[in-house]
Formats: C-alpha cells, structure tokens, sequence
C-alpha cells in the first residue's frame, strides 16, 4: 500500500481525546508497518491550539497549506458549538477532495456546517443527536452506533469511538492481525462492531424517578431470564399495568419493552464475548427461551446472528 496521509484537523476548544485517540491507532499502524502512513496535524494559520482540558497542542502545519491528504480526520468538542466560520469554509472546500472523510464525536457538527454530510447518514455523540437532525434535516442521524460509515464518508459517536472507527480503518487498511496489535498495546478491544449501541440499556434509558419503578430498573438488569411482561413488572412496582407502563416511559423514556429487549440483548452479547457457554445456554441466561428467538433479535439489532457476532467480535486470546 502506497504511503497515505492522514491529516488531523486542530481548533480551540478541541476535544484532546478525539485527536491523540485516532492518532494512537495510525502511529501505532505506522510503527508496525513503516512508511505506510505519514500523520499531520494542521489549525488555522498554523498556530497553537488549546483543548478543552487546557492541554496545547502545536500543528505541523496551517490549513491554508494545501492538505494532500488520503484521511481528513475532524475531531469535536466545544469548539464545534461556535466554529470560526473560516473552518467551515476550509472543510467545505477541502473535505470533498479526501478519499476518505473521517468526524469523531462532535466533529460531525462541522462536517454538517460545511455540507458535507447532506444526503447521508451519519452518527455523534449520543447527547448532541437531537441538535445535528435539528439544526441540519439533510443529514439521516442514527443516534445508536458507535460509528457509521456512509461511502467514503465516516462518523464516530462520543470521544473514546473514534478509536473504534481509526481500528477499523487500519483493519480495512492492512489486515486485522495488524490493527488486533494496535487494540492489544492500547489495551482496548478489537472490535466493537460498528452497530453496537453507545452506551448500555441503563445509561441509554433516564433512571426512574419513583424508588418503586428504580427497583424495576434494577430487578430487570439482575433478572433477564425473569418474568419480565408488563403485568408482572407492574406487580412488582405496585401498579395496575396501564398506569405502569404509561409512568415507566415518562419517567425513563422509552417503554417497558424495549428496555427489556435491550437489557437482554447487552447480556446475550457480553456472554457472547466473555463466555464459552452454549448458544442455547445464553438464549435461556438471557431470557430468549430458544436459540431461534436470540437469534432474531441479534440479526433486527445487529445484523448478525449470535455465532456470527461471536466469531467476529470476541477478543482473540493473547499469544
């Protein structure tokens, strides 16, 4: 493979994590293969920024240099919130001519201002969904994975997945024995699947403000394999099931049901990954009952069925 370069767009405010995570992952591919990536950082008129957390970081070079660059890297954090509408204008310009078009996080806030994410579908941190599909009805947000890639078009959800998305980029780029290397001296996994929800059922779902309906929420977590229909549920909160169901949502946003299906969908897959148990032991752990229903519910949520996820995505064993 021909050198690439992968140029790594700076602004104040800057999220650090978003630049120095990514980069990891291409140094760490440059190192195991030499010559095979040449990494460039660049802000407007060259000069220093500072992150978010009051770290300066000090680019190769300035934006107005022509960026020849294979990768264009857009990490977020508050900068986003009020960008220096000469960035926007640079990326508007220049975004197009990269083979490949990368955001972390918020950085999908910018890539949407200059345009770029029209007509697609795209994905950023979990708290700033609702404001991208509103301030820009162009763009299809998926508020769910970790990471949506859209042509040669790429967005990443919150800080720590664009890990995730530069791990898969180097797989694409150099093979998988590389980038499970990289995850290995970084200590992270190899691979969260692109499609795997940000965060767990509990953090997807607000808690309860009502103890009974928090007891729930807990009992539903410890008990997959459970009872878990909205009259036996509702008898555990003390309610009729209309009046519970219809307090779970408003308190939780989401109904009863799809807090179940998405406990027990994050239980069957951490089994999956961290387990040698049986196919039909998990089902049952899980509270599917049958391989057959498991397997449904992975393929409408994930797009694989349950050894498929398995063979893909549990960590290989250190050698």
């Amino acid at each position: 493979m021909a050198q690439r370069t992968v140029l790594f767009v700076l602004f104040d405010a800057v999220q650090s994590l978003d630049v120095t995570g990514p980069l990891e992952v291409f140094m760490g591919a440059e190192q195991h293969r030499p010559g095979t990536y040449r990494i460039r950082t660049a802000s407007l008129d060259g000069a220093a920024v500072r992150t978010s957390s009051g770290l300066t970081l000090v680019p190769d070079q300035a934006l107005d240099e022509p960026p020849d660059a294979h990768t264009l890297v857009v990490p977020g954090g508050q900068g986003t919130r009020t960008p220096e509408a000469r960035l926007v204008d640079w990326l508007r310009e220049h975004g197009p001519r990269a083979e490949r078009l990368v955001s972390v996080c918020t950085g999908a806030i910018l890539l949407a201002a200059a345009g770029l994410l029209d007509s697609r579908r795209a994905t950023t941190h979990w708290a700033y969904c609702d404001k991208l599909a509103r301030d820009h009805p162009g763009v299809e947000v998926d508020p769910d994975p970790i990471y949506v890639r859209d042509g040669h078009v790429a967005t990443s959800a919150g800080v720590t997945s664009g890990i995730d998305l530069a791990l898969a980029l180097v797989e694409e780029d150099l093979g998988r024995e590389v980038a499970l290397g990289i995850a290995r001296h970084l200590v992270v996994f190899l691979r969260r699947p692109g499609n795997q929800a940000q965060f767990s059922a509990q953090l997807a779902a607000q808690t309860a403000q009502r103890e009974p309906l928090r007891e729930v929420q807990r009992w539903i977590t410890e008990h997959p394999d459970a009872d878990l229909t909205v009259g036996s549920l509702a008898t555990r909160a003390s309610l009729s099931p209309r009046h519970f169901a219809r307090a779970f949502q408003t308190e939780t946003g989401m109904t009863p049901g799809r807090y179940v299906d998405r406990v027990r969908l994050e239980h069957a897959r951490r089994l999956l990954e961290d387990t040698t148990d049986g196919i039909e032991e998990i089902s049952r752990a899980s509270g599917y009952g049958t391989p057959e229903a498991m397997r449904r519910a992975f393929v409408k949520a994930l797009g694989a069925a349950p050894a498929e996820y398995r063979r893909r995505f549990r960590p290989a064993p250190a050698r």
